[in-house]
């Protein structure tokens, strides 16, 4: 029986891994023995997770990209396979929240960057990953969704929508590519605590610990009562493109801590 984690050997590309699930999961992959592309549209960022790897005694390069730009996803897939050769598991882990607003409000320019971003982001993204699948005999892809593609949420319809079509999106990948022995699988985290990841600097500081305070509380109530670290779910990561998920194609794997398991009472069950 297989216990240990092994990728030693392995290539893989991880977007938007400055900060966040996408830092720690590139951080995780490199310590279970693979060599990782990092990407992010911000340079210092992953230039700083290139060097968190490499300092840990990881390989590791940098390719700056907007994923919702096609010539620039092209060109992240050919460097990661020029560097080291080749490529075995993509994470489409990039994507950005929208405007909080009801739909009516929603700016048709503020929908469609969502859209072009956490979707057709994750389309080119894979469109240029899978030939090298193929001509590899196979590979892992792992879809970064959210328990808001699963259930409706507040003021979150752009986002909400994306990321509904990314876990639809990951069964039809199975369904086509599992005979060519490409694993599509997808995630859906819950409340991490990555400290609002880049809505941070956008927010004042009232703004910021209003937020936090409302993220924790609403942590807080779901079953094991507390956010997550980016760690937990990159470690799932880890696991849905290791060989010890051998069977496992098209599954949607939530890391929410019961969140979506559950009707929550809040206020009224205290």
């Amino acid at each position: 029986m297989t216990t240990t984690i092994e990728l030693a050997g392995k290539v893989a590309l991880v977007t938007g891994s400055g900060n966040g699930i996408g830092r720690a999961t590139a951080k995780a992959l490199a310590q279970a023995g693979a060599k990782v592309c990092v990407s992010d549209a911000i340079a210092a960022d992953g230039a700083r997770t290139v060097q968190e790897i490499t300092d840990a005694g990881g390989s590791a390069i940098f390719v700056e990209a907007d994923i919702s730009v096609e010539a620039q996803v092209k060109a992240l897939v050919d460097a990661a396979v020029s560097a080291f050769g080749g490529l075995d598991i993509l994470v489409n882990n990039a994507g950005i929240g929208g405007a909080q607003k009801r739909l009516h409000e929603v700016e048709t320019a503020e929908f469609s960057r969502v859209l072009d971003v956490n979707l057709l982001g994750t389309f080119f993204m894979t469109k240029y990953t899978i030939p090298h699948f193929l001509k590899a005999g196979g590979g892992s892809i792992v879809n970064i969704a959210s328990t808001y593609g699963l259930v409706g949420a507040p003021k979150a319809p752009a986002y909400c929508a994306t990321k509904g079509g990314i876990i639809n999106l990951t069964r039809q990948l199975a369904v086509d590519y599992g005979p060519d022995n490409i694993r599509v699988n997808a995630i859906c985290p819950g409340y991490i605590d990555t400290s609002l990841g880049r809505r941070g600097p956008t927010l004042t500081e009232e703004q910021f610990k209003e937020a936090t305070a409302r993220r924790e509380k609403a942590a807080g109530m779901q079953p094991l009562g507390r956010q997550a670290q980016p760690i937990e779910v990159g470690n799932v990561v880890v696991f849905l493109s290791s060989p010890n998920a051998s069977f496992m194609t098209g599954s949607i794997v939530t890391v929410d801590g019961g969140c979506v398991t559950t009707f929550n009472y809040g206020e009224a069950s205290n």
